[in-house]
């Protein structure tokens, strides 16, 4: 009876490395991509709005008689510190690190309550950041890294 050397050539391989090679689903990865960049973008975007409201703040409408009414410099830092969180962790996210996609959950969550308490001072601007996170969020929660490898 032959057998078959695994190491000869034109052998065929083992079962288990079969069973193991990885099988890539471009909208998987696709989808972390797309989280990392949005997260890149919202964070210098609420980076600038930050330090815009530190710089003037008479950009930003004075709201009275709000509850959650905060000096607009504290809401410029709030924005800042944020805006370099948010894109610390897309940084993170496209470079595949799994950390950051927990971290990017956060700081879009946060990011995502600062702009709804900040929407009378800014509605419109608020109201397309609040939608950013939304997206940011679903993408980094479908993404499944193991599927993405098979």
């Amino acid at each position: 009876m032959s057998t078959i050397d695994p190491a000869a050539p034109g052998a065929p391989p083992p079962r288990e490395r079969l069973t193991t090679t990885p099988v890539h689903r471009p909208w998987a990865t696709g989808l972390a991509m797309f989280a990392g960049t949005v997260m890149v973008v919202l964070g210098v975007l609420s980076a600038l709005a930050g330090i815009s409201a530190l710089l003037d703040d008479g950009l930003y409408v004075a709201v009275q008689g709000y509850l959650y009414s905060l000096d607009l410099t504290t809401w410029g830092w709030i924005h800042l510190i944020l805006g370099v969180v948010v894109a610390a962790a897309g940084f993170g996210v496209i470079a595949g690190q799994l950390w950051a996609r927990a971290i990017g959950i956060l700081a879009a969550s946060v990011n995502l309550i600062a702009n709804f308490l900040f929407l009378p001072y800014s509605p419109w601007w608020s109201i397309l950041l609040i939608a950013l996170d939304i997206a940011v969020i679903w993408a980094l929660s479908v993404y499944r890294p193991q599927e993405a490898r098979g």
